[in-house]
């Protein structure tokens, strides 16, 4: 009886056994054709991979670039130390500065301001001022970046900024990321533009570091494959035991 008994519990092992590989291939098999399909889902027409290169120069041109409130600026007025300041352009859009005071400066450009300041001093107190001002925070300038990111929302621009910081302002990818199709949208004036980049080709160097101007959109891409993998990787345990347990009690 014993030896009978020992011989039925190794032909439940053998079944048992049996039965798991041929479920886990069944899942294999079901996921490699799940991965296959998703490879093969339709993308839509392919995007270009950069912006037209007059509309980027034209949007990050310094000429173009209007000050905004909480932006931080640096005033130099040469061989006058005494007058040099680094200040942050405050709620109403006015800086304050030796002499002369407060000088409205939100919504102008960068040369409307240095001529400003440069008339003020000039009109009571220098003969020939020559002023130059940097900026050195874009704090109003904001970026947005979202899909398969760490923490997506619109984060400030404090300087100028490449596709790969921007990411990085997202804490970077989550593993379901595709960061070979990672998509930036950018307004110049009434046209809405769309351009698709490859973050491991910018990575390896084969390709630009483009640079992120204000109000620009960044979408990373998900993966399907990886999803679909996760997705079973997390299913098989369930889908092998409900697999076992019908077909014993059938």
């Amino acid at each position: 009886m014993s030896g009978l008994r020992d011989r039925h519990n190794a032909n439940r092992v053998k079944v048992f056994l049996g039965t798991v590989l041929l479920n886990f291939a069944r899942a294999a098999v079901l996921a490699c054709l799940l991965l296959c399909l998703s490879g093969c889902a339709s993308k839509g027409p392919p995007l270009p991979a950069s912006f037209p290169q007059d509309a980027a120069l034209a949007s990050s041109d310094r000429a173009e670039y209007r000050i905004g409130a909480q932006d931080l600026l640096t005033i130099t007025v040469f061989q006058i130390k005494d007058l040099d300041r680094e200040v942050r352009v405050n709620n109403a859009g006015q800086i304050s500065l030796p002499l002369i005071g407060a000088v409205a400066v939100a919504g102008r450009t960068i040369g409307e301001i240095e001529q400003d300041i440069a008339g003020r001093y000039r009109s009571h107190y220098l003969q020939d001022p020559q002023v130059t001002v940097f900026v050195k925070e874009f704090a109003s300038q904001k970026v947005t970046v979202s899909g398969s990111v760490r923490k997506t929302g619109i984060f400030p621009m404090t300087s100028r900024l490449t596709l790969q910081q921007a990411v990085a302002l997202g804490e970077g990818l989550v593993d379901t990321a595709n960061e070979n199709n990672v998509v930036v949208f950018r307004r110049d004036g009434d046209k809405r533009m769309v351009a698709r980049f490859d973050l491991e080709a910018i990575r390896e160097g084969r390709s630009e570091d483009p640079e992120i101007l204000a109000g620009d959109i960044v979408v990373v891409d998900q993966s399907e494959g990886e999803i679909w993998l996760r997705r079973f990787i997390q299913l098989t345990p369930l889908l092998t035991a409900w697999i076992y347990y019908s077909d014993n009690n059938q």
